[in-house]
């Protein structure tokens, strides 16, 4: 890892570099020997924070998810109707995704039952749940159409994934950014009442 890369803490530095290796090489593909290497810490330190490469990716895949709890949580603080937090919300995904590829790539391409059994599927995560409770909100409100909020969440952010996936596949060659607009126009007209 590049030194400005590198975060003083072990703990962070085991996470950062976990997360760069099993998006690049898979989980299965990567040893505990193989994370402390790339840390640049020792074994020992590893076990020190974490019993086991599992403990290593389910602390990963936890924190991931709590941090896009918060950024939910921010956008429902800041903004009052479902259309203004699902607009936010479309673009903090871009954002994201732009700026941490492989925070969004773990996320959405990691087979995470395979290696966290235990763990929650991504769609049914509390992430997923908030976006889903925030459309069903809009519902009540009267500013989504009603509906399945199953379906209603699908059609309003499920674009938005296809695109982020495309972008981190590298399919679309423009910043997501640059494509908000046109995606928020098509996904807020499904669902609008």
């Amino acid at each position: 890892m590049p030194r400005k890369h590198r975060v003083a803490d072990p703990r962070e530095q085991v996470l950062a570099s976990a997360l760069r290796l099993f998006t690049r090489r898979g989980y299965f593909n990567t040893s505990v020997h193989d994370i402390a290497r790339h840390a640049g810490v020792s074994i020992g330190s590893i076990y020190h924070h974490f019993r086991d490469k599992e403990d290593i990716a389910r602390s990963l895949y936890a924190g991931l998810l709590a941090q896009m709890v918060e950024r939910i949580e921010a956008i429902q603080a800041r903004h009052r109707t479902t259309r203004a937090r699902c607009y936010a919300l479309m673009e903090a995904l871009f954002e994201i995704t732009e700026e941490e590829p492989e925070a969004m790539e773990f996320m959405l391409y990691a087979k995470h039952r395979e290696f966290l059994p235990s763990a929650t599927p991504v769609c049914s995560s509390k992430p997923f749940a908030m976006m889903r409770e925030m459309v069903r909100e809009g519902m009540e409100r009267g500013e989504v159409r009603s509906m399945d909020p199953m379906i209603a969440s699908t059609c309003l952010f499920g674009g938005a994934m296809r695109l982020i996936m495309a972008r981190l596949d590298r399919v679309l060659r423009e910043p997501l950014p640059s494509q908000l607009e046109a995606v928020w126009v098509c996904s807020w007209r499904a669902v609008a009442a």
